[in-house]
């Protein structure tokens, strides 16, 4: 009997056993419970959005005024009490955020990530990751106060003109918090890339540097590339820390434009909670708007998270 046939009837044996079908049942019901809940916010999003705009709300049996697609997606003027609803100034203000944090976090949590896999020995390796993960859980209101006391002060000793709430202090401290992100799975891509590439990296007389950055950091370059995506997904998401740093003055900025940085703004999530706090009228424009801008904010994201999955299993390296 070959081993394969011992381990179909070792399978079909217990399979069928009280406890065997238990756990089972408890497996399957954590993986149902994650689509269901995930089904159930894209449906709440859509339904809700749909009441927001002019083509669907009648089908959706709304009363009262909507917005135009058109002029919601191509509009940069967002003024909640004069009704227009135009997005492209809460996503320039989320793309600056996005453009400032990557600066930050890409580059020191790639180096980051060199020095824990390839330079750091086992003793430091088991102090520093744990302690750069610690980033990672403080909470995001900490982060945006942090900015607002420490971070933009020293911006405006160098900056004057930089104002109180201003976008370099928000993408600052958006950096600081993905760069345990970054850092952290990045390591572990490298950590992955086999000893005998590096080996024969030194045969061929390279230097630790060579190694490190000519074979190991290509090598894993597919999980180095789903972290950056990874990251900024978490970037374009983050809202307590973007809400105290960035303003809540909604305006359409340059992106390109590097003096725009200095001026305060207001992405999409800052945007959703200034409509929660502020005086609406549930089931009106304002009120539906949330949740346009909340589906905006999720296409975003699934877009991200989808090239980040295209690029890891197109160039992933397989040992």
């Amino acid at each position: 009997m070959s081993t394969d046939d011992i381990t179909n009837d070792l399978t079909r044996n217990t399979e069928n056993a009280p406890q065997e079908l238990l756990t089972r049942t408890f497996f399957f019901l954590c993986a149902a419970l994650s689509i269901v809940t995930t089904v159930s916010i894209i449906l709440l999003l859509v339904t809700e959005a749909a009441k927001f705009f002019t083509v669907t709300a009648p089908l959706m049996g709304v009363e009262g005024p909507t917005a135009s697609v058109v002029d919601f997606l191509t509009g940069t003027t967002w003024q909640i009490n004069n009704q227009e609803f135009g997005v492209l100034a809460l996503v320039s203000a989320t793309l600056m955020i996005t453009i400032g944090s990557a600066v930050v976090a890409l580059p020191l949590g790639v180096a980051t990530a060199i020095y824990l896999s390839e330079y750091a020995d086992p003793r430091h390796r088991a102090f520093l990751k744990p302690a750069l993960e610690v980033l990672a859980g403080i909470p995001t209101v900490v982060y945006g106060f942090f900015a607002l006391i420490y971070i933009t002060p020293a911006i405006q000793t160098v900056l004057p003109e930089t104002g109180t709430f201003n976008l370099i202090s928000a993408s600052l401290v958006v950096g600081i918090m993905i760069i345990p992100m970054v850092a952290s799975i990045s390591e572990d891509a490298m950590s992955a890339v086999p000893d005998e590439l590096r080996q024969a990296g030194y045969g061929m007389g390279a230097t630790k540097f060579d190694v490190s950055t000519g074979i190991v950091v290509p090598a894993a370059l597919s999980g180095i590339f789903s972290s950056f995506i990874l990251a900024l997904s978490r970037a374009i998401g983050e809202t307590m820390a973007v809400t105290v740093a960035a303003g809540s003055r909604a305006q359409f900025l340059n992106p390109l434009n590097p003096a725009a940085y200095q001026e305060g703004a207001l992405p999409m999530t800052a945007a959703m909670v200034q409509l929660l706090l502020g005086d609406i009228t549930g089931g009106g424009l304002a009120y539906r708007s949330l949740f346009a801008i909340g589906l905006t904010l999720f296409v975003i994201t699934l877009v991200m998270n989808i090239i980040s999955d295209f690029v890891a299993q197109r160039y992933r390296e397989e040992y």
